[in-house]
């Protein structure tokens, strides 16, 4: 899927990593944050709300090391959060809103409690934040996950059709041949970022959990959107989410699964613009 004419991607150097990441508009940083599964990118997971953002923001969605054309890495040392710290530095970014999808929306609930004087509003989308430890309960993984580790092991289109299927509620209008086709060859571009997962399972792509002892401790703004049909990280976290953080209101849409952004765009456009510049 092209890109709109007003998103340009580039390139940016960081100490460690070379990070590719997507950009639009001016003002108040928005650092919007991809899941983990194969083949998302900055722009696979947000294309129907960069520009949309990007209106009243300064708009950037990051491919993290491991995905798309950022740089590969190991994921038995990788730390997502230092990824961030250096993003910011290098795009000199003294404070923004961080908007996370799934892993994105973990990553963003560990950088706000590591680095809070860097943060003004928090905000997540079905992060897989369930009581510790998520995947392995006496239900084991969930079903999502189950289907994003076997993709990353057997990149197939055939588990690619099902990994777009399980992500969305309403398959008919969203798991369209485009975005399987799209999130296929975004992952077998890079097989090398394939691999890295599948070596490091069942504790990649996120190696370092967040503390959840201290999300008490959270004082930005934070809004928790979850999809109720959500068949990866299910809505009960969210709502562990909402009681633990004391600035936190949940949002839960119905008819809709993990990737909310993508499902209801509109809305989800909507929600996050007004309460980045109201709250």
């Amino acid at each position: 899927m092209a890109l709109d004419p007003n998103v340009i991607g580039k390139d940016v150097q960081t100490p460690r990593w070379k990070i590719h990441y997507y950009e639009a508009g001016e003002g108040h940083p928005v650092v919007l944050l991809h899941g983990g599964g194969p083949g998302a990118t900055g722009w696979s997971n947000y294309q129907p709300n960069i520009e949309a953002l990007a209106r009243h923001f300064r708009v950037i969605a990051p491919d993290m090391p491991g995905w798309g054309d950022s740089d590969a890495v190991d994921f038995g040392t990788i730390d997502h959060v230092e990824v961030l710290v250096e993003l910011f530095d290098a795009l000199g970014i003294d404070k923004a809103a961080i908007v996370g999808n799934s892993m994105g929306g973990h990553n963003s609930i560990r950088f706000t409690l590591e680095h809070p004087e860097r943060i003004s509003h928090l905000i997540t989308m079905g992060p897989p934040i369930q009581p510790k430890p998520f995947l392995f309960g006496a239900g084991g993984p969930s079903e999502g996950i189950k289907i994003m580790y076997g993709t990353y092991q057997d990149p197939s289109p055939e588990m690619f059709e099902r990994l777009v299927e399980i992500m969305v509620f309403d398959k008919e209008r969203f798991a369209s041949p485009e975005l399987m086709r799209e999130r296929s060859a975004n992952a077998l571009k890079h097989p090398e970022h394939l691999e890295n997962v599948a070596k490091k399972i069942p504790f990649a792509p996120i190696p370092i959990w967040v503390d959840q002892s201290r999300l008490g401790d959270i004082t930005a703004p934070t809004l928790l959107i979850h999809g109720r049909d959500d068949r990866v990280a299910t809505m009960e976290g969210s709502m562990m989410l909402n009681a633990a953080i004391p600035d936190s209101r949940a949002h839960i849409i119905n008819r809709c699964g993990h990737w909310a952004q993508l499902e209801h765009a509109d809305e989800f456009n909507r929600l996050v613009t007004d309460f980045v510049i109201n709250n």
